[in-house]
């Protein structure tokens, strides 16, 4: 959706209250757009979207072929499809007038505006990367269904998501310039501000845009002589010295975080009116820049805390002095002091951000803010986080990532639901997708245009239409469209045995730990998962489905033990998630992971009822694989049953680690297979 907005149409910049941090980092893109976007993280009714949409209301004019017009907010829909992010073929003037020609789709509708992702960590991987590189490199290259296309596209992306509906990997993380969380002010005061600024904007929204209107145009006329002081803002060794040190004393992977930190402290200072780069300037950049460059693992969160920051600082003060030091000697070598930072050899920086030739991109009016991050490329096809790493100054550890053993396979058989569904992209099993190889023609066009296809189905008609030479005489019945054939990802339901006989605190570990390689196995291909506890005298689903599996990992860490076994309650409750699951998704395909000793003794014939349930989901056609958690002299082998009657395979928690659970999830047996 593209919308042009004027003054008084929106809620004012400078009428926002108590998201300072956030105004500041949009500010900061707005005057350099190299920064590379802003992901704003935060709960709901936090005034995101309402600041993004502020901000187009400060951008320049822009003048096309039609005149003057003022910079468009773009919203890309979660659904939007890659022919509308980034354009296609024009079909309509292919059969018109039998010309290639290109659609230009919202990247080109953003040139020089803002565009806005709403809930950027449910979009698919695929399509966040085309917008990071969109915006790294202010051009948008296009080579498909036989078009080669190249257009500008120079806009302040900005991201907003909600955590709690799932984070993004680090990779994608990683590739956003700089990140802000942001919540609701907890002081009296200033909640009663926002309260009282949005009524009376509700009353009367013209009389209140006027009231902040000269605010407005101060902070326009502020961004656009920051983007002109940019180019002479000098960043001398001693700065780039503590950047540099910083980022080593956070131990962040690659060199985009370095590169965004002096590219933001640069703005900073264009933006304060200086002429060189502070310390001051390069503490702000490091609290944009860095806090969500520090999550190497899925589950790790993001953040880094005052304390960490001073330690960090003050490490790198001493590398600034030796810096200074050395520019003191008399015959050493070349200093950068004296000469502005250079933004036209930047392999990834498009160049100096003039009016015509840069891109918009935000900040925000006050000169205590957030963080930075720049533009690497990690494809959507990685196969997930990494393992993680010593944590930055101030503490922290490899713990959490050593959770799961790992002594895994190399590359363990895949394990995927039986058939080909149609469910959200993931890495799953196997499923009809927009993206994916080619398997072959249809007559459904929505998810590309097959060349091929198209041609034979129009071949045998030329004769009859005319066509004696010059172009392929098309009509709208001869086109065919890509079936392509991907990776989905599926509903994970853990059903955990939290009962006494389970409490014992070395299977309790192993259990966690099979769950923690599980979740981390399900993030990867992504998954969506629930979590339901058995225990006393019912089944508790403490975690709905949902696509934020480090939640699930903070919901295990106080996982209650003790009680009977209500075994049939869980697989039931399981069911009950799973079809309530199929009205909201009714394409997302599911599967049970039953972790138990097989003991059941809740409830009137515990064990008969269990077997009930099992059968149950079985023929529901929910695939399943049961962990069996039995230990001890005496074993019953009920976990085994269980399985035969889910139709599920059956492991012995005692044979595995949290690995090899993974890699008997990936290399279970098809559904029908009965367990041995």
């Amino acid at each position: 959706m593209t919308s042009d907005r004027d003054v008084e149409a929106g809620f004012p910049f400078s009428a926002v209250v108590g998201q300072e941090q956030l105004q500041l980092a949009l500010i900061l893109c707005a005057v350099h757009p190299g920064i590379g976007g802003v992901l704003v993280r935060g709960e709901k009714g936090t005034a995101k979207s309402t600041v993004v949409r502020a901000l187009a209301q400060l951008l320049p004019p822009v003048s096309d072929e039609s005149g003057q017009r003022p910079a468009r907010l773009v919203e890309l829909p979660v659904g939007a499809t890659e022919d509308r992010v980034v354009g296609s073929l024009d079909l309509e003037r292919v059969l018109r007038d039998g010309e290639q020609a290109f659609r230009p789709g919202l990247l080109a509708a953003a040139h020089h505006g803002v565009l806005y992702v709403d809930e950027v960590n449910l979009l698919h991987d695929h399509l966040v990367d085309v917008l990071l590189d969109a915006a790294a490199m202010g051009r948008v290259h296009i080579e498909r269904d036989g078009v080669s296309h190249s257009h500008p596209a120079r806009f302040v992306l900005v991201g907003t998501m909600n955590p709690e509906e799932g984070e993004l990997r680090p990779q994608l993380l990683d590739r956003f310039g700089l990140t802000v969380d942001v919540a609701a002010s907890r002081d009296v005061d200033i909640r009663m501000a926002v309260v009282r600024r949005r009524l009376d904007y509700e009353a009367d929204p013209g009389a209140f845009a006027t009231a902040y209107a000269a605010a407005d145009r101060e902070v326009a006329d502020r961004i656009l002589g920051a983007r002109d002081r940019l180019g002479e803002v000098v960043l001398d060794d001693v700065e780039l010295r503590r950047i540099a040190a910083l980022c080593a004393a956070f131990d962040v992977d690659g060199m985009r975080a370095d590169l965004v930190v002096a590219r933001t402290a640069t703005a900073h200072a264009a933006w304060r009116g200086s002429d060189c780069v502070t310390v001051e300037d390069v503490r702000v950049a490091a609290e944009l820049a860095l806090p969500h460059r520090r999550r190497r693992d899925p589950f790790d969160e993001p953040g880094i805390s005052t304390e960490q920051l001073d330690d960090a600082m003050r490490a790198a003060e001493q590398e600034a002095e030796q810096a200074r030091s050395q520019d003191d000697e008399p015959g050493t070598g070349e200093s950068g002091a004296g000469r502005p930072e250079s933004h036209e050899g930047d392999a990834d920086t498009p160049g100096d951000p003039g009016p015509d030739d840069g891109g918009p991109h935000d900040g925000g009016p006050h000169d205590d803010g957030p963080d930075g991050g720049g533009p690497d490329h990690n494809g959507p096809d990685d196969d997930g986080p990494d393992d993680g790493g010593p944590d930055s100054p101030g503490g922290g550890s490899r713990e959490r990532a050593a959770a799961a053993p790992a002594n895994s396979p190399a590359r363990p058989p895949h394990w995927e639901i039986p058939g080909v569904g149609e469910g959200a992209p993931g890495r799953r099993s196997r499923a009809h997708t927009r993206h994916g190889r080619v398997v072959r023609s249809v007559t459904d066009t929505s998810a590309g245009l097959h060349l091929l296809g198209t041609l034979f189905a129009a071949a045998p008609h030329q004769y009859t239409r005319g066509r004696v030479e010059g172009p392929l005489a098309l009509e709208a019945d001869d086109l065919r469209g890509a079936y392509r054939e991907g990776r989905e990802g599926n509903l994970v339901v853990f059903v955990v045995d939290a009962s006494g006989s389970m409490a014992a605190r070395d299977r309790l570990s192993a259990v966690t730990g099979a769950i923690v390689a599980l979740l981390r196995d399900a993030y990867q291909r992504r998954d969506k998962v629930a979590v339901i506890t058995v225990r006393g005298s019912e089944a508790e689903l403490v975690l709905p489905p949902t696509s934020s599996v480090d939640i699930a990992v903070r919901r295990l860490a106080d996982l209650r033990t003790g009680g009977k076994t209500p075994l049939a309650q869980g697989l039931l409750k399981a069911r009950e998630v799973v079809s309530r699951e199929r009205v909201r998704d009714p394409r997302r395909r599911a599967m049970v992971v039953l972790l138990t000793d097989g003991r059941a003794t809740g409830g009137a014939e515990p064990i008969p009822r269990a077997r009930a349930a099992a059968r149950l989901l079985a023929r529901d056609g929910v695939a399943g694989v049961v962990v069996d958690c039995e230990r001890g002299m005496v074993r019953l082998g009920l976990a085994a049953e269980f399985a035969r009657e889910l139709r599920a395979r059956c492991l012995k928690l005692s044979e595995l680690t949290g690995e090899t659970v993974v890699a008997a999830v990936k290399s279970g047996l098809p559904q029908g297979r009965l367990a041995a």
